[in-house]
Formats: C-alpha cells, sequence, structure tokens
C-alpha cells in the first residue's frame, strides 16, 4: 500500500528573511516523519512526531515560540484525529504544555472525550504522568517585542498576517497528515493562535473538522491560516468531503479554499488520501509546506514551487 506525508508550517505572509528558517523546520519534521513512516509506523504515530518537531521549533507559531495574548500569556490549541475509527482527541487554552499535540492524543487515547480546555487540560495531563511545564519556558524574546508593539499601537500588525504588505509579521500553525502502509489515514494540527488574540479565544487548530480531519474512507486533512474564517466554513471537512466525492488532494484542497470566499477568508491545507497521494493548497502570499510519496519523493516549499530538500 502506497504511503504519504505531508508537512506545514502556517500559511501566511513569511517575510523574505524568514524563508530559510520555515524551509528548514519544514525539513526537520518532513524526512524523520518520512523515515518512520515508511518503516511501518502508525500514521497517527508519524503525525504526532511530526507536530511535536514543529512545536519545539521558535520559527513556528506552535509551543515553544507561541504568540502572547492580550494578557501577555502563551495559550495553545492543538488537535489529533485518526481514519480508522473516526477517534479525535484535542486541546484548547493550555499554558503549561510543551507539547499540545501529545496531550491530544492522550485526550483521544485516554479519556471518553474530544476536547478538553484549560486547567481542565491541565488537570488531565497531570493525571496521566504528562510533567506541565512554566509559562516562561514557552515564550521567546521574538513574541514579547510584538507583544509591546501592540500595545504600542502596531495594531495593524495583525491585519498584516496574510497580506502581501512586507511589514506582516506572523509564524505559522503547524500540521501533519499521513497514511501509512496498511491505508490508514490521520491529521494532526497545533497552534499558539492568532497575535494578541482575547485570553480563552479557540480558533480552528483544536476544532475537530476545521482544523483537523481524517477518514480512512477519503483520506486527512491540516489547515492553517484565518481561524475564524475556517472554522466558519470548517474548512478540513470541506477538503475531506470533496475527496469523498472522488477529487484528488489537490483539486480538493483547491475547491475547499474557494468555499472561503463567502467570508474573505485567507488559508492553506496539506491533503492526503488513502491511495498515498498528497498536495498541498493556499490562498496566501506564501505557505511553509513540505510532501512526501513513493512516486514523488520529497519536496519543500515556502512561495509556489516546490524543490527537493
Amino acid at each position: 500500500m502506497p504511503c504519504a506525508l505531508a508537512v506545514h508550517g502556517g500559511a501566511w505572509n513569511v517575510p523574505d528573511g524568514d524563508v530559510e528558517p520555515h524551509r528548514e523546520g519544514i525539513i526537520e519534521a518532513l524526512k524523520p516523519g518520512w523515515d518512520l513512516l515508511r518503516s511501518g509506523c502508525s500514521a497517527l504515530e508519524v503525525v504526532e512526531r511530526a507536530v511535536c518537531t514543529l512545536e519545539d521549533n521558535p520559527t513556528f507559531n506552535a509551543g515553544h515560540g507561541a504568540h502572547l495574548n492580550q494578557a501577555r500569556e502563551v495559550q495553545l490549541d492543538a488537535s489529533i484525529m485518526e481514519g480508522e475509527k473516526l477517534e479525535a482527541g484535542a486541546v484548547a487554552a493550555v499554558q503549561r504544555v510543551r507539547h499540545p499535540v501529545a496531550l491530544a492524543r492522550m485526550v483521544l487515547e485516554l479519556s471518553p472525550h474530544v476536547l478538553l480546555v484549560g486547567d481542565g487540560a491541565h488537570h488531565f495531563a497531570s493525571e496521566h504522568g504528562m510533567e506541565l511545564c512554566r509559562q516562561r519556558d514557552l515564550l521567546i524574546g521574538r513574541e514579547l517585542d510584538r507583544y509591546l508593539r501592540v500595545r504600542d499601537g502596531e495594531d495593524d500588525l495583525v491585519i498584516r498576517e496574510f497580506d502581501k504588505d512586507p511589514g506582516g509579521i506572523h509564524f505559522g500553525t503547524v500540521g501533519a497528515v499521513a497514511c501509512d502502509s496498511n491505508g490508514h489515514v490521520a491529521a494532526a494540527t497545533s497552534t499558539g493562535g492568532t497575535q494578541d488574540k482575547l485570553p480563552g479565544r479557540v480558533g480552528d487548530s483544536a476544532v475537530i473538522g476545521a482544523g483537523t480531519y481524517a477518514d480512512d474512507q477519503s483520506g486527512a486533512v491540516s489547515s492553517t491560516g484565518w481561524g475564524e474564517g475556517i472554522l466558519r466554513m470548517t474548512l478540513a471537512k470541506a477538503g475531506i468531503d470533496r475527496m469523498a466525492g472522488g477529487m484528488s488532494p489537490g483539486r480538493a484542497g483547491q475547491a475547499a479554499i474557494r468555499t472561503l470566499n463567502r467570508v474573505q477568508g485567507k488559508a492553506g491545507l496539506i491533503l492526503v488520501d488513502c491511495r498515498g497521494h498528497a498536495s498541498a493548497v493556499f490562498n496566501t502570499p506564501r505557505m511553509a509546506r513540505g510532501i512526501a510519496t513513493l512516486d514523488r519523493g520529497l519536496l519543500v516549499g515556502v512561495d509556489q514551487g516546490m524543490t527537493r530538500p
């Protein structure tokens, strides 16, 4: 059975000076993930590990290096889903977790629920042996500087995240989708959320059907971009439904992205189907992403084109 893997580091206006760190960060997640997948590892395990790698990389807006909210806090969201039994786990507004995607998987496997938030998620993590970290362990200087800039009146930083203005600054949501050698698919997504968000705001990354979806009968999708638009159009499920209707991952992604026109949304998708095909589609200036398939090998890109790493 053909296998496939795709990872992303956000769809937005990546500044020229940050293109290479994004490309390198994608490669760091893609290559080991692909080796694991080809060695027989499950799709669920591979997407979790790939996203954990991206959460550790301060280049991206997830885990260590995530955006601060208006209360000067890091609040993280993540979700994970497998396609065989349609089991899913998610966490939202967590503040003391280095790897929210790992906690989301614990919710999937060790609880009767799909989504846990805030202190309830922290308590669940502690009960099941996950060591909690301090807020300052997640904070980096870049994000504190950005927080102070917004407080000084540069509110348009938030607006420019997804536009072509070269002054726009943002660091993207991360995600992974995979199809393994048994034909099973999985998806995972993790984020620090929108820059300068209200405390308690939850975006698409924690919501099954918006930021993440997987179904062995069609494929797996991870979304990234403007979360409110993605939520309103349930973007990941839109991609899944189109693959279920017979579209390739590329065509399904394009059709799903077009649904965002109703809400003037900006986003990107990575998609795999259950036959080992993969694609990435976006309507933002740039999207950090990587794809690995048996027929095409490894491809990585931030601009429109993709090249071998």
